[in-house]
């Protein structure tokens, strides 16, 4: 990696806690990905976007601020990508999948915080965060009451932030409020950007991020093949990568691993042996670098074979319609399509527990994962509903909760061979 000193000085980063970030992420990288077995050459381009997630790519987002086009930083897959596009921003996600600076973000919030929203605090206050500080605006979104009243604390930490009001329920008058919430985002998007949007921009970022989006769904159909052509960490990766990257690069790249994943289903080529156990892991997201409990997985003889999570299915599942004459219109394209998101904060969510009985069904997966963050109130509350109606319909179903420290990792590779174990005995 070039030297990015000067650029990470400027942004205001901790170059001390930055480094020791740097270093832990590059040496885990190394472990859990760069030592698997047979993996497809396409990797190499997203082990190249990860060797540089904190260089080239955050120097491209410098050259765009350079150019005039705002950074648009936020946390979930209900702010709009599109809208963003369409005023010429660019959409990054926020780091949120590290246990750092725990310490610092419990002098301002409760301990029992869930650990994403803990994890924003700590890159925040420990000043590690180059797409934070890069951004000019940071969106969020109230999915989840801990996000809601931790953001009145973080608001006095960053330069804009603005909030985004989240329907509860799948009512007409639900529908109606995220129209307007969205509405309101265009007139901030319009605001920062000094750009209107009109039908043709938006109808170019409903192209661009529709395209992702069918690249993602193109891998994720890849993966009912058995052999399992890719693991489950390099999926996942893919899915975290979404967030980060250039998406008309992100697509390219993401189609030409395609290519060579349905090149290796004709041949009967996989990273693991034909039979091995298949699972489905369904819940909470799972951010850079949240990568503890697949690789616990896989290295329990099995392969995952998708993700029923924001960071997987449920952020891609749905494309936006470009139909519509009016910006008006179009706008209800992009709302019915985020409507549809069955996130754990709409009650009830009985939607939800159906896709992944039908995602089981579809991969030929033999068991289901649920995953939930500790303290993350609406998938827990979920999860016991979900496993009583997987397991009732014939789908045997674990549920974990964990966190983002390496504490547990013993325990639930314990729990996750005996699951294992169980299913082989089916």
């Amino acid at each position: 990696m070039s030297d990015y000193t000067k650029m990470w000085s400027e942004l205001g980063l901790d170059l001390k806690g930055h480094d020791a970030l740097l270093s832990f992420l590059g040496e885990a990288y190394a472990n859990i990905f760069l030592s698997q077995k047979n993996r497809p050459e396409g990797m190499k381009y997203f082990d190249f976007v990860m060797s540089e997630v904190h260089g080239l790519r955050i120097k491209e987002l410098m050259d765009a601020k350079a150019q005039g086009r705002k950074v648009i930083g936020s946390f979930c897959v209900f702010v709009p990508e599109e809208l963003i596009l369409a005023v010429d921003g660019v959409s990054v996600g926020l780091c949120t999948g590290a246990e750092f600076n725990f310490e610092g973000a419990e002098t301002l919030l409760p301990r029992n915080t869930c650990s994403l929203i803990k994890s924003a605090f700590g890159f925040k206050l420990g000043k590690v965060c180059p797409y934070m500080e890069s951004s000019d605006v940071i969106v969020g979104e109230t999915t989840c009451d801990g996000k809601k009243k931790s953001y009145e604390l973080l608001a006095p930490l960053v330069k804009d932030l603005y909030i985004m009001d989240m329907p509860q329920m799948k009512t007409a008058m639900g529908k109606a409020l995220l129209k307007e919430e969205y509405r309101k985002f265009i007139e901030k998007l319009e605001e920062v950007s000094g750009k209107k949007i009109t039908v043709e921009s938006l109808r170019k970022g409903i192209e661009v991020v529709n395209a992702k989006r069918n690249a993602v769904k193109r891998l994720a159909a890849i993966r009912a093949a058995d052999p399992a052509p890719i693991s489950g960490l390099d999926a996942l990766l893919v899915n975290q990568v979404f967030f980060y990257d250039d998406p008309i690069r992100f697509t390219d790249s993401v189609n030409k691993l395609c290519d060579e994943l349905e090149d290796r289903v004709k041949k009967g080529t996989g990273v693991f042996a034909k039979g091995t156990t298949r699972l489905l892991v369904s819940g909470c997201p799972m951010a850079v670098p949240n990568w503890k409990l697949p690789m616990l997985i896989e290295a329990s003889n099995a392969v995952i074979v998708g993700e029923e999570s924001c960071v997987g299915e449920r952020g891609v599942r749905w494309l936006t319609e470009p139909t519509g004459k009016t910006v008006e219109e179009i706008l209800d394209s992009i709302t019915e399509r985020y409507f549809n998101i069955d996130c754990a904060v709409f009650t009830p969510n009985p939607s939800r527990v159906e896709y992944v009985k039908e995602m089981t069904k579809k991969l030929g997966s033999h068991g289901v994962i649920h995953y939930s963050l500790q303290f993350c109130q609406p998938y827990i509350m979920e999860s016991g509903p979900v496993e009583k109606e997987l397991e009732t319909s014939g789908v045997p179903t674990l549920r974990l909760e964990t966190d983002y420290s390496q504490e547990d990792a013993g325990q639930l590779k314990t729990r996750l061979e005996a699951f294992v174990e169980r299913l082989k005995k089916k």
